[in-house]
């Protein structure tokens, strides 16, 4: 299978969401918009400095974007990424949907069983 050129790095994006933490914050910030991390990290029995490093891999994976107003570090959900996840999930369903059609014409075939007529 060719994966499609995307700007976007899926092994990154995939590891990223691949925390169940990770996937929380992701909900939270694309339910209730940019949060402060300290906001982010009330919501979770950890330490603020582990919160800022589930932070930092979503980051680099380039689901969240942290911007700076004044003082405060507010984090950002960033949607865009998702659409390398979604082509590539595209990609794995034309497959088994090419697969499953042939099945199916296969299986209605009719059965030669060896007899002249």
């Amino acid at each position: 299978m060719v994966e499609r050129e995307s700007r976007y790095d899926l092994n990154a994006i995939l590891k990223a969401a691949s925390d169940p933490t990770r996937r929380a914050i992701l909900t939270m910030l694309a339910q209730q918009g940019p949060l402060r991390v300290t906001d982010i990290a009330r919501q979770f029995d950890m330490s603020l400095n582990s919160v800022s490093k589930h932070i930092k891999v979503l980051e680099n994976a380039e689901l969240v974007q942290r911007r700076t107003e004044w003082r405060e570090h507010l984090i950002e959900v960033q949607m865009a990424p998702l659409s390398t996840v979604d082509s590539w999930f595209a990609g794995l369903r034309s497959i088994w949907t090419l697969r499953l059609d042939a099945l199916e014409t296969a299986l209605e075939e009719p059965e030669d069983d060896g007899s002249v007529t």
